[in-house]
């Protein structure tokens, strides 16, 4: 039995990949903002454990976790919590670009931090969900594309220093998806939100669980998933 720490995991993609985790009997620890939505995510995903570790304050995340009864094996970690606020550059304010800085790129970058002893002894894999922004910005897109292209880096980066420790790093760049996160999108861009026109989260979690479960003599380092329609 494998154990994955997932962020994300409340809906969208990240409940899709959890699912498919538990229902073949895997161990799932998944990151809550909060202690109430620890208990959502019980609620939501039976069987999961939790942590508590708010990804908006990425200085607090090893304190948090310090409290806590953390796996001493992880096989995957898998980054799929992500935040967006548009606008253009002229009016995002520096909170803007906290925001999305923080959840997006800083703190993945402390969760992997705080898991590499676990990661390394399992020789497991990290995983980023990134986005078709981290690998070309639009307008008003400018703040959260920085953070995918700056989450980009940082799994370049892990890659060449982990990967003769036995650690694999895959970046997975899904189009639009259909899941809350879209429809909060579609409302900063003032447009009808119709979630059939883009990709099941389910075949985005195809793709992750693909990745993870790849034998030990490949690796995918970058996977792009566009809309088939």
């Amino acid at each position: 039995m494998s154990t994955h720490v997932i962020t994300g995991a409340g809906s969208g993609i990240g409940a899709a990949v959890t699912r498919r985790l538990l229902e073949r009997g895997d161990e799932t620890v998944l990151l809550a903002r909060d202690a109430g939505r620890a208990k959502e995510l019980a609620a939501l995903h039976p069987g999961a454990r939790t942590l508590v570790g708010d990804l908006s304050n990425p200085d607090r995340l090893s304190w948090a976790l310090a409290q806590q009864a953390m796996p001493e094996r992880v096989d995957s970690l898998l980054h799929i919590a992500g935040v967006v606020e548009l606008g253009k550059v002229g009016d995002l304010t520096p909170k803007a670009w906290h925001f999305q800085l923080n959840a997006n790129l800083v703190a993945p970058a402390e969760l992997t931090r705080l898991f590499l002893p676990q990661l390394r002894v399992a020789q497991g894999h990290v995983l980023f969900v990134n986005s078709g922004a981290g690998l070309s910005a639009s307008a008003e897109w400018s703040a959260y594309a920085a953070s995918k292209h700056g989450l980009k880096a940082l799994a370049d980066a892990l890659r060449q220093e982990e990967h003769g420790n036995g650690v694999r790093v895959t970046s997975v760049y899904p189009g639009r998806t259909a899941s809350p996160m879209q429809a909060k999108v579609h409302q900063q861009e003032g447009k009808e939100y119709d979630a059939s026109r883009w990709i099941d989260p389910e075949s985005v979690a195809t793709t992750i669980v693909m990745a993870i479960d790849l034998p030990r003599d490949a690796e995918v380092n970058d996977l792009t998933v566009r809309p088939g329609r």
